[in-house]
């Protein structure tokens, strides 16, 4: 933490598909650069005194989306400039972003204290399920990178439903887990609050017109936190018994199995369907009220517009006849005939 910095808790939403995930990648990897990396470059071009670093809440891989990711930053003006509010700051971030497939979509100025991932009271995933797809190609280009077509026409969601209520509660989740690096350092024990298995739409725009139709199905998870893959890994062990490759049961001895390598291979759902929706916080925590407050988006826009009328009225003025001159003021009352 930047001492003295203003601290922002910024959401953004983008579509995943083209960016290495959502954390800064490595100077060595150039060809592709997470979402991370893009929004500091916007950050960096509003020139803060300050080092930037964005603290990201929720980690997604490569080819995964988010709604309404979360993330907190410092930003100090040059000059003792007042802090932006959190409106400008939304403008300007978003004006450097257009080119990319990111958007900030609110900001909160909040204590100095605040952690963005620390903070989070929970996380909540959907992934989408289209069913009736032969091939990846038959899906309408809108939709291809933002689900999982399936072949299958239907799936067994009354079992799939049983099965996910065996996820709810507190478990060892070790067999939904990837193997990576951070394995010795997080338990695995993890708090599933929700699973819903439920219809979900498709862009209402392309179930119109375009020539198949698709039925989707979204299955939502929400926890405080997740293990690495831990979403996916759900998502296709549940798929598999509504396919009938699992059954309820098997699911069920997965779970007790308390082992990553005893997850089936082939059953892990793609990123391509995956989306973080929500991160949520205690409201309380997004109101720091004991800050200056700099000029809002409205201030300026309609100071900007003052100043570009008073300058026309001004011009107008000094082109008039004396005796005309007289009866809306002299060039300097110029503010005083705007208000009249």
């Amino acid at each position: 933490m930047q001492s003295g910095c203003p601290r922002y808790l910024i959401f953004f939403q983008y579509i995943g598909t083209k960016y290495s995930g959502v954390v800064r990648s490595p100077p060595q990897q150039p060809l592709k650069r997470g979402v991370q990396n893009y929004i500091e470059d916007a950050v960096t071009r509003l020139k803060p005194v300050n080092p930037v670093s964005l603290s990201v809440s929720s980690r997604t891989d490569s080819g995964v989306h988010a709604l309404s990711n979360s993330a907190h930053l410092d930003l100090r003006r040059r000059n003792d400039k007042p802090p932006f509010t959190a409106d400008v700051l939304l403008e300007a971030l978003n004006y450097h972003l257009q080119s990319e497939d990111i958007r900030i979509t609110r900001v909160h100025r909040v204590p100095v204290h605040f952690h963005a991932r620390f903070r989070a009271e929970s996380r909540t995933y959907v992934y989408r399920v289209a069913l009736g797809v032969p091939h990846r190609s038959q899906l309408p280009l809108a939709e291809h990178s933002l689900c999982w077509g399936l072949p299958n026409t239907e799936l067994d969601v009354e079992a799939m439903r049983a099965a996910a209520a065996l996820l709810v509660g507190t478990h060892d989740f070790s067999s939904f887990r990837a193997v990576n690096s951070d394995m010795p350092f997080k338990s695995p024990v993890k708090t599933l609050d929700l699973t819903r298995i439920a219809p979900g739409g498709g862009t209402a725009f392309l179930q119109t017109h375009f020539h198949r139709d698709f039925q989707f199905w979204e299955l939502t998870f929400k926890s405080r936190s997740f293990l690495y893959k831990q979403v996916r890994r759900m998502t296709g062990a549940l798929v598999a018994v509504g396919q009938g490759r699992l059954s309820v049961a098997q699911l069920g001895e997965l779970l007790e199995a308390q082992d990553s390598l005893a997850y089936p291979q082939g059953l892990v759902a793609p990123a391509c369907g995956l989306f973080l929706t929500r991160v949520d916080y205690n409201q309380s925590e997004l109101e720091d009220t004991d800050r200056p407050q700099g000029p809002s988006l409205t201030t300026i826009k309609n100071s900007w517009m003052t100043r570009r009328l008073t300058h026309r009225m001004t011009h107008r003025l000094t082109l008039m006849a004396p005796a005309e001159r007289r009866l809306y003021g002299a060039p300097g009352d110029a503010n005083a005939a705007l208000l009249n």
